[in-house]
């Protein structure tokens, strides 16, 4: 086996492991709901600013953002979320289908990857063009960080007790 990094390395496996930490925040998030005595929901709906994503939103882009690359890097049409989730268990509901989707794709899929013209549609104009190591390195992983460490950022102000080892923990 080789010492290189592959491109399957660097999608799938962390993008599983980011998604089954933030699973774990979110386990977390609700059970400190529950032990204050609030609803859990309002959770869901919390923002850090009134123009940023809320809770909810954070952890739908982030299983988005991973999955939809792991399927443009294969070339395959990725799996569809509708985006309806309301609830805690919902979420987890989500990040698991995310991560279990993640699973079915095999190194043989992406790796070779790196050159494959990926393209991005935005909501605003041209799509946005990559070949496939820049989308993995200067577009899929920061955005998936972002996500994610906003969730954790948005828990934390929160009230919930996280800390650095709750955003790292491997699962």
């Amino acid at each position: 086996m080789s010492d290189a990094l592959s491109m399957y390395q660097a999608t799938v496996p962390v993008g599983q492991r980011a998604l089954r930490n933030l699973r774990q925040l979110l386990v977390k998030g609700e059970a400190h709901a529950q032990a204050q005595g609030f609803d859990a929901g309002v959770l869901l709906q919390t923002r850090l600013y009134p123009d940023m994503f809320p809770l909810l939103r954070q952890v739908q882009i982030a299983t988005d953002g991973v999955k939809n690359a792991a399927a443009r890097l294969a070339g395959v049409e990725a799996l569809k979320f509708e985006d309806d989730e309301t609830t805690f268990a919902e979420l987890y509901a989500r990040l698991d289908r995310a991560i279990d989707y993640l699973g079915t794709f095999t190194a043989a899929q992406i790796d070779g990857s790196e050159g494959r013209a990926i393209s991005v549609p935005r909501r605003n104009g041209e799509p946005l063009s990559f070949d496939g190591r820049t989308y993995l390195l200067a577009f899929v992983t920061p955005n998936l960080y972002f996500h994610v460490a906003t969730a954790y950022a948005i828990l934390r102000h929160a009230g919930v007790p996280l800390g650095k080892a709750d955003f790292l923990a491997g699962s």
